[in-house]
Formats: C-alpha cells, sequence, structure tokens
C-alpha cells in the first residue's frame, strides 16, 4: 500500500466528527482521538476495496480494518489542571460579572419590579468565565442560547401555562432543539427557559419583556465582563469568534 492510497480524507474525518456527539472542546486528547477515529475510518474505507492495513487502532467498539470485531476500551484522560492565574481571572470575571449584575438589579429595576439576575447566569458565568475557549461560552451560544429559551419558554408558558409540567417540560426539550437547530446552544440556556414556566408571578407577568430584562440585558452585562477581563492577561483571550 501507498501512501497515496492510506491518505486520510476529509470524509475521513467528518465521520469521526459525527461519532464524538455535539460540540468538541479541543484539547490534546480530544485531537489524539479524532485522528485515531479517523485512521480507523481511513482503514475501513481500504478495507472494503480489498486493501486491508495494520494501522488501525484498536480503541472503540465496532469493526477494524481488517473486519475484526474490536472491544470498547476507555482511552480518555481527565483534563489537565489548570493554573491559579486561570482560578484568578476566572474567579475575578464570575465575581465583577455576577456582582454587577445584582448591583444593577437591586438599585435600578428591582424598585420597578423587574430584575436583572437569574439562576441561569450563574451557570452562564462558570462558561464565559472559566471555560473561556469552550464554544459553549462565545458570543453567539451566550446571547443567543439565552434569547432563544426565553422565547420558547414564555411561549411554552402562555400556551401550556395550565398544566405546568407540561409546559415546563415542553419549554426545555423545544429549547435544547431550538438552541442545535441555530448553533447557539448554552447549557444555561435550558434553565432559561424554565424560568419563564416556573418564576412564579412576577416573571410570568413580564411576558415577552422577559427576553429583554432580565434575560437579553443581563445576557449583555456577563458579555461585558467577559470581553474587559478575559483580555488582560496574556495567554487568555476572549471570544474565538462572534458568529
Amino acid at each position: 500500500m501507498n501512501a497515496r492510497e492510506f491518505e486520510i480524507t476529509d470524509q475521513d474525518f467528518q465521520s469521526a466528527l459525527k461519532e464524538l456527539h455535539g460540540y468538541v472542546d479541543v484539547t490534546d486528547e480530544d485531537l489524539k482521538e479524532i485522528y485515531r477515529r479517523a485512521l480507523r475510518h481511513a482503514c475501513d474505507r481500504l478495507a472494503a476495496v480489498g486493501l486491508p492495513c495494520d494501522r488501525c487502532p484498536r480503541l472503540e467498539s465496532g469493526t477494524s480494518g481488517d473486519g475484526a470485531t474490536v472491544e470498547p476500551k476507555a482511552t480518555a484522560k481527565p483534563p489537565p489542571g489548570v493554573g491559579m492565574s486561570e482560578v484568578f481571572w476566572s474567579c475575578l470575571g464570575a465575581l465583577i460579572g455576577i456582582g454587577l449584575c445584582a448591583w444593577l438589579s437591586s438599585r435600578f429595576f428591582e424598585p420597578r419590579d423587574l430584575t436583572l439576575i437569574i439562576g441561569s447566569f450563574g451557570a452562564s458565568a462558570v462558561l464565559v468565565y472559566g471555560v473561556v475557549k469552550s464554544p459553549l461560552a462565545q458570543p453567539r451560544n451566550l446571547m443567543g442560547g439565552h434569547l432563544i429559551s426565553a422565547l420558547v419558554g414564555v411561549t411554552a408558558w402562555l400556551l401550556l401555562g395550565s398544566t405546568l409540567w407540561l409546559a415546563a417540560g415542553v419549554a426545555v426539550a423545544v429549547a435544547i432543539g431550538a438552541m442545535l437547530v441555530t448553533r447557539t446552544v448554552h447549557p444555561p440556556g435550558g434553565a432559561t427557559a424554565l424560568i419563564a414556566v416556573i418564576g412564579g408571578q412576577q416573571v410570568h407577568d413580564l411576558g415577552f419583556l422577559y427576553l429583554l430584562v432580565p434575560v437579553g440585558a443581563g445576557a449583555l452585562v456577563l458579555l461585558a465582563v467577559s470581553l474587559a477581563v478575559n483580555n488582560i492577561p496574556s495567554g487568555r483571550s476572549y471570544p474565538e469568534y462572534w458568529l
């Protein structure tokens, strides 16, 4: 077999990525795993035309390049620890972001029977300050995930609010589907949709204003703080992309 025959194609990598399902936070181990899977697909492709090879990794369940069944074997390792500088800037960002939302809420919004902070923002803080390179933490996902989920949640409450359990389930399920379709997956969005249903009369009275205050405005505060704090230390930058 020559090197050209054994070349790993774009289709091999696409097939490997499909096996991993969903988003991948690319670490050294992730890259190695993607390569191993792409290599196996290349071997399978060659074996299908009578060119079996002995380079196929026998790491995942399924069949190897020579048609043999391969047993599953755990190969991933826990992510490496982070330095104290990373811990410091992550905590500082969360302190400023959540603290600012809470202060603005108590100073300007709550006297007007509004709020600028909801529980799902705590989970957003973990992403936008703690794992800033994650696709789930980027501005498109932060803003889009929260706004889309808020829209879904309010709609679910208005249509199905008389049956709380159904409204809650539909809100979260449809929010997940909508985020996946629009490529705005942000896990705290599920909580944003759920809060629109179970958040009580104060939230229900907001109606679709819930999308703007607290969801949109609060998420913007978190984003602004993230843009400021995450770009101060060298070796740390945000965002990875906007859209």
